[in-house]
């Protein structure tokens, strides 16, 4: 098998790494040979000690954190957890929204029969919040494009939410209609905004990735 490429690296040292990863890429390794180039790997080929923090959807493209040993991956996943760590995604959507701004308040749970698909379940799903912010209108196309924070990190949550709403994101081949699919070749999601406290030395850090569509 071919060697994999290099990964884009934002930022390495002793304690993390924030890396892009493109849309069609598994975040971790996956089933068969195929499964064996994915992100984790191409990081780890650089530097060996590179542990998963968080991950990203195959069709989503952007950001990910990696933490370098042990005591900086549990002090980055208590980060998370806590909802220390900040997010932010860019999506194009179909349709218009109602407003400038609001929030998407829907719990989430799995679609079991449909696996991996995930649904809204209002009687058994954990809570799930989605926060949204306009930031332009194709008239033209009958599009959105929307800042997105999701608060809590559930699978799929913005996708789920976002259909949930009645505006599915562009490209999604899991949940969006036949028509609202075709309008991309990809998802058109992208992990823009990272930002957390450093695992050792708790200084801010902030990277930003302007979505390639």
């Amino acid at each position: 098998m071919a060697a994999a490429p290099a990964p884009d690296l934002l930022h390495a040292d002793a304690h993390c790494i924030v890396a892009l990863k493109d849309s069609g890429l598994l975040s971790v390794p996956g089933r068969g040979e195929h499964g064996r180039n994915c992100l984790a790997a191409r990081v780890q080929a650089v530097h060996a000690d590179a542990l998963v923090v968080h991950r990203l959807d195959m069709a989503t493209s952007g950001l990910m954190l990696f933490a370098r040993g042990l005591e900086a991956q549990r002090a980055l996943s208590h980060a998370f957890a806590a909802r220390a760590v900040h997010k932010r995604y860019v999506a194009i959507v179909a349709g218009r929204l109602p407003a400038e701004a609001g929030e998407i308040d829907l719990p989430l749970g799995a679609d079991w029969p449909n696996r991996p698909r995930q649904q809204v379940d209002r009687a058994h799903g954990k809570p799930a919040l989605t926060r949204w912010r306009v930031l332009g209108v194709d008239a033209a196309r009958a599009t959105t494009r929307l800042e997105l924070e999701p608060v809590t990190g559930r699978a799929h949550q913005l996708r789920v939410h976002l259909l949930a709403i009645g505006h599915p994101i562009l490209g999604d081949a899991l949940y969006a209609p036949p028509e609202v699919c075709a309008c991309a070749d990809r998802l058109l999601l992208h992990a823009s905004r990272l930002g957390f406290a450093h695992p050792a030395s708790g200084a801010p850090l902030q990277f930003e990735s302007a979505p390639p569509f």
